[in-house]
């Protein structure tokens, strides 16, 4: 495929690769340069606050199965079993 480089550096990306990434607008992409090619990555962006919750809960959760009060299973398998009370 083939993209042509415009005014105030933009190029389009062909819809067949939009489709196919499940891209839309408003999305936000990383642009870096290796070995003199130009990759653009979709990346997923969270607010800060965001992070540093699921940071705090996964501190909690480790604290918790290092305690044995979180329970650990194998497979999913076994949780689904522990939750149906088998």
């Amino acid at each position: 495929m083939l993209a042509e480089f415009r005014a105030k550096s933009q190029i389009t990306i062909p819809k067949e690769l939009v489709d196919k990434l499940g891209l839309s607008e408003g999305d936000k992409m990383e642009i870096y340069e290796r070995d003199g090619m130009i990759c653009i990555v979709p990346v997923a962006v969270y607010p800060k606050k965001y992070l540093n919750e699921l940071r705090e809960e996964i501190k909690e959760t480790k604290a918790k199965i290092a305690s044995g009060e979180q329970p650990v299973f194998d497979n999913v398998d076994a949780l689904f079993a522990k939750l149906e009370g088998n």
